[in-house]
């Protein structure tokens, strides 16, 4: 399947997107243990192959736009905090759990990617392992670590957080723990994921994420230019 025009072939892009999303949560709602996003990409595969639609043109034509989006959900996370309740919540508790899961998030996979003998760029890479995609990169960009490594980490990291939270979640009863495990972890995958459990689940989930992501995005490339890594 090929487009004459680029407009033409963004404007499919973006409906062959939707309606994979769209198909994606309908199935979710009456399947709960079906991860949605990873439902989503399945689709999206799915669609191309049917349409004979060169993978390589599809991303070429929709990551543009997803990438000028992608900035903008990320500040609408602000959306879900500003609706949240912070009356009797432990703040305390939660800024310290935060702190942890960024300082473990990104020195953990780093430490393995050391022990496995992985290269200076893999290593740096690994720093962004817990933070949303735009974050990530700018976090990426600041500590000189390779921003496609970077994304791939970031990408695969969130889809496992996301597939794997179901079950993982089978004896947890607190919709706030699974999504404040869901965003710190998984970020915006989890977060996905997250609203799909429950409006306080999402909620929880948006403030793991966009926390984590300033927390992280401060301490890091100072730390890796203090310790010259």
């Amino acid at each position: 399947m090929t487009f004459d025009s680029v407009f033409v072939a963004t404007l499919a892009a973006i409906l062959l997107t939707l309606v994979a999303h769209v198909t994606a949560r309908v199935l979710a709602r009456k399947l709960s243990w079906l991860p949605m996003v990873i439902t989503a990409l399945v689709l999206v595969l799915v669609f191309l192959f049917v349409l004979q639609w060169d993978y390589n043109h599809y991303y070429s034509v929709a990551k543009p736009v997803f990438d000028h989006l992608l900035g903008y959900v990320t500040v609408l996370l602000a959306v879900p905090l500003a609706a949240m309740n912070f009356k009797g919540l432990p703040v305390k508790k939660l800024t310290i759990i935060v702190i942890i899961a960024s300082v473990v998030g990104a020195l953990l996979p780093m430490s393995l990617a050391y022990l496995m003998s992985l290269s200076h760029d893999t290593i740096l890479a690994f720093a962004t392992r817990s933070v949303t995609t735009p974050i990530g990169l700018s976090v990426a960009d600041l500590i000189q670590a390779p921003l496609a490594l970077a994304n791939l980490i970031i990408i695969v990291s969130g889809l496992l957080g996301g597939a794997l939270a179901r079950f993982l979640f089978r004896s947890v009863e607190d919709d706030r723990a699974k999504g404040l495990a869901l965003g710190l972890a998984a970020h915006a995958f989890g977060t996905v994921e997250a609203w799909q459990i429950s409006h306080t689940a999402g909620r929880y989930a948006a403030f793991g994420l966009a926390v984590n992501g300033l927390i992280t995005a401060i301490w890091v490339p100072i730390f890796i230019s203090a310790f010259n890594i």
